[in-house]
């Protein structure tokens, strides 16, 4: 093999290496899935939002049913306004439940869906009247401070009597 037929195979071997580092950080981004499909789309209202990002995925079961693709604040309740994707293959009660959930301790935040039992599925546009807004670890350990100084005062004192 002549100098030139190595150095095409170097090239290629060079090529491969950039595209795999291209789909690595597609997948770490959540941009891997970039034609969206046949979806439809409802929107959920929060409290909190916490960390919640656009694209970030929607869950069920742990089976990824679609993507958020807008946050927005309604400018009346100052609720957050998340409007999420989901497939049309997917297809869940009109009482069902969006809660926002951390994966892991400190990992990414993500919607999951829980079905509910109604007979009728939830139509294009429509809302989810369920939700739980996003647990703020740094409230937690607010509350968790507080009451652990709380305690041995409110005990404390109350003995003394």
């Amino acid at each position: 093999m002549g100098k030139k037929g190595i150095e095409i195979l170097v090239g290629l071997f060079v090529l491969m290496g950039m595209l795999g580092l291209v789909f690595l950080a597609l997948q770490a981004a959540n941009l891997g899935s970039v034609g969206g499909g046949d979806t439809y789309t409802v929107k959920a209202r929060f409290d909190n939002i916490g960390g919640l990002k656009v694209r970030a995925p929607v869950r069920t079961a742990g089976v990824t049913v679609g993507r958020v693709t807008q946050i927005a604040l309604d400018g009346k309740t100052y609720q957050g306004v998340v409007t999420m994707e989901v497939g049309r293959s997917y297809k869940f009660p009109k009482d069902s439940a969006a809660k926002i959930l951390t994966a892991g301790l400190l990992g990414d935040q993500y919607i999951g869906l829980e079905p509910g039992g109604d007979d009728k599925d939830l139509a294009p546009g429509d809302t989810v009247p369920q939700t739980q807004s996003a647990v703020v670890l740094e409230n937690l350990i607010g509350q968790f401070f507080t009451s652990k100084a709380e305690g041995p005062a409110a005990g404390a004192s109350g003995s003394a009597q």
